[in-house]
């Protein structure tokens, strides 16, 4: 599960593109409890979802041409040009050249081999979200071995393959702070029909997946997985926001 405590390779921030950013907040307003503070004009209308006063994700525009609503993950690292380099080199592309955000940090935008979208963030004075209801992250692809292997070029991590109802699921760990269990923060599963979409799907936590679900749906959202019980990793289920990003919610069994 993921923490706070940020290590190489960890998801460490995630943001919406949103084509409508007040309709947005209130939906995530309903459906988490959320606020929103925007950062101003001079941000281009980007700004924070809050909770309790701490940043768990954020949204801003659609920026790029062709682009669809969708959440964007972004994994820590200790150097961002090298690791666009490094991902150019492995097949991937620079859909953004690293910059500077302010003394923030550094930042790009890139995508892995089969087209599915990410970021990269080298800390400054932001390591990365003040809270985590972001618990898990997971990447549905055609080829999870191709996909590992090139995040693993990236970030070290370590993975292990575990049978999941139906399906053989990776489980991917830090490659450093302890054991793969103990900072393992996402999976990589294949594609369940040939139509879904290659993507990198956030989980939030909840204590009430149902309750939730039933709050996006009324809320203009769909829900495209209901909530279903995995044995020994908890209730789950999945929706899309309004305008069509899709996100997951979660009731982890804890150990």
């Amino acid at each position: 599960m993921l923490t706070t405590e940020f290590r190489t390779g960890s998801p460490c921030w995630l943001d919406l593109g949103s084509p409508d950013i007040p309709a947005t907040a209130a939906f995530y307003g309903t459906v988490f409890g959320w606020t929103f503070r925007s950062l101003g004009e001079e941000a281009g209308g980007y700004g924070f979802f809050q909770q309790a006063g701490r940043t768990v994700a954020a949204v801003g525009p659609l920026t790029e041409e062709g682009s669809s609503p969708a959440w964007t993950l972004y994994f820590r690292t200790p150097d961002a040009d090298a690791t666009a380099k490094a991902a150019e080199q492995h097949g991937g592309t620079v859909r953004a050249e690293p910059f500077d955000v302010m003394s923030d940090g550094r930042m790009a935008q890139l995508s892995d081999p089969a087209g599915v979208q990410f970021a990269i963030w080298q800390p400054g004075e932001t390591q990365g979200l003040d809270a985590v209801t972001f618990c898990w992250a997971e990447l549905h692809t055609a080829d999870p071995a191709a996909a590992t292997a090139f995040y693993q070029a990236l970030f070290g991590w370590r993975t292990e393959t575990v049978e999941m109802p139906g399906t053989a699921y990776t489980v991917c760990s830090t490659a450093e702070g302890g054991t793969a269990r103990e900072t393992s923060f996402g999976g990589v599963a294949p594609l369940q029909s040939p139509d879904e979409p290659v993507r990198w799907v956030p989980y939030f936590e909840v204590t009430e997946v149902d309750a939730v679900l039933a709050r996006a749906e009324h809320a203009g959202g769909r829900v495209v997985m209901p909530g279903m019980d995995v044995p020994g990793v908890g209730r789950l289920g999945w929706a899309t926001d309004p305008h069509g990003a899709v996100f997951a919610v979660i009731k982890s069994e804890m150990p």
